[in-house]
């Protein structure tokens, strides 16, 4: 049978899939290998999207589909609560031993992010016996209703689905390049951080809250890193008043920014830690990581899902952890280096690059029309985007504005 042209999948596409799931390119994929992906109709494109952060150690990495293919030798699926495998239970061994935090841990899987941001509500909230769950601006969890709620961006995510999960409070997150308090850092003090207390004051009582969720970076709201000690003030803060902290490592764990979790840059622990998208290579797979004492307290059977903890999806993982040890960590912060230097040279000669900012790998550039009155320049992104497509080379925009060009979604790959 002929292999159809992009145009006549589109046309497909169009006639059979609703127009929601949006659509960056308009190629389709015949193979993807290391960090290239090969089109329908012959086309080869170096590929910095990595499927949206889930490709750290590359298209078809040789060790996972390796263990893909013994694992589908033996079986495809039982679900883990009917009869138990023990790929899930070893993955769930060593992600309670990597994750940050010298102290008991437990963890159990699901398919997705959203899936994984959803079970850190419900366990945040059987724990403690608290209804409200503080979020930020910029944010972003997932899809689904919790998920949608806690996500800070309106268009495309939220805008139509209303109405929302009830007890979600949303404070400004330490954006140091368009400050919300107006200040600068470091004679700011950290101002962003010590509000979470005011907050208190007129949104939430702090007895009512039962969690603080957070990315160490937050990806799709513009790859904004807060300033080192932003995290410690927070936890502190959550510390002094029993209120729970949860890192959304989801795309940010997994060597994203030359570390095993992104957490390790800021020296926080947090008391949940969520993983997915790198986490299995391609594979659907999402796992929260926190405290025994807290994972322990939602009853038998108030946890858990059909699909969750994959038998395939667990050994793709356990390959995965073996792949990122100390050595492909340190080629992707040597590679951070490299991509961080080459943008601020780049800024230096193009003013329309109004902030370089990441960790790791995981950098992006915001891009302005004016360096002073920092107004966005979102069209600009998505004409670099399309020309780099014309180029063979797939990049991603992201942000509020649709103004930040990101890449770093592939940090570990082969043959970066």
């Amino acid at each position: 049978m002929q292999q159809k042209t992009n145009r006549q999948l589109m046309e497909i596409r169009t006639e059979h899939v609703p127009q929601g799931p949006f659509n960056i390119t308009p190629i389709f994929v015949k193979r993807a290998k290391g960090a290239l992906i090969e089109d329908v109709e012959g086309n080869e494109y170096i590929d910095f999207g990595g499927g949206i952060g889930v490709v750290n150690v590359g298209h078809c990495n040789e060790k996972v589909i390796a263990a893909i293919k013994e694992q589908t030798d033996q079986y495809l699926h039982t679900c883990f609560h009917v009869t138990m495998y023990e790929p899930y239970i070893e993955l769930a061994k060593q992600l309670n031993e990597i994750t940050p935090g010298d102290f008991p841990k437990k963890t159990f899987f699901v398919n997705s992010g959203a899936e994984a941001v959803e079970n850190s509500v419900k366990i945040a909230r059987y724990a403690t016996k608290r209804q409200g769950i503080i979020t930020f601006e910029n944010a972003f969890h997932g899809r689904t209703y919790m998920a949608m709620t806690l996500t800070s961006k309106v268009k495309p995510y939220k805008f139509g689905f209303g109405p929302f999960c009830p007890e979600i409070y949303r404070i400004p997150f330490a954006y140091c390049y368009r400050c919300p308090f107006g200040r600068e850092y470091p004679s700011c003090e950290l101002y962003c951080a010590e509000y979470l207390e005011d907050f208190f004051i007129g949104n939430v009582a702090a007895e009512s809250v039962a969690a603080v969720i957070a990315e160490p970076i937050q990806g799709e709201g513009g790859f904004i890193v807060p300033p080192p000690e932003y995290f410690k003030k927070i936890k502190a803060i959550c510390e002094r008043h029993g209120i729970l902290f949860i890192m959304d490592e989801i795309q940010t764990g997994m060597g994203r920014t030359g570390k095993l979790f992104a957490s390790e840059h800021y020296d926080v622990v947090p008391d949940i830690i969520l993983t997915a998208k790198s986490l299995a290579a391609g594979l659907p797979l999402a796992g929260i990581t926190g405290r025994a004492e807290i994972m322990e307290t939602p009853h038998v059977g108030g946890l858990g899902g059909t699909f969750g903890g994959n038998p395939i999806a667990c050994k793709a993982a356990l390959a995965v952890l073996d792949l990122l040890n100390a050595e492909m960590l340190q080629k992707a912060a040597a590679l951070g280096e490299k991509i961080r230097t080459r943008f601020l040279e780049l800024q230096e000669k193009f003013e329309i690059i109004g902030d370089v900012r990441g960790l790791g790998p995981m950098i992006g550039m915001e891009l302005v029309k004016d360096p002073r009155s920092k107004e966005p320049a979102p069209k600009m992104a998505k004409e670099l985007v399309g020309r780099c497509l014309e180029k063979g080379l797939i990049i991603l925009a992201c942000g509020n504005f649709g103004n930040v060009i990101q890449i770093g979604r592939a940090s570990c790959r082969e043959r970066v």
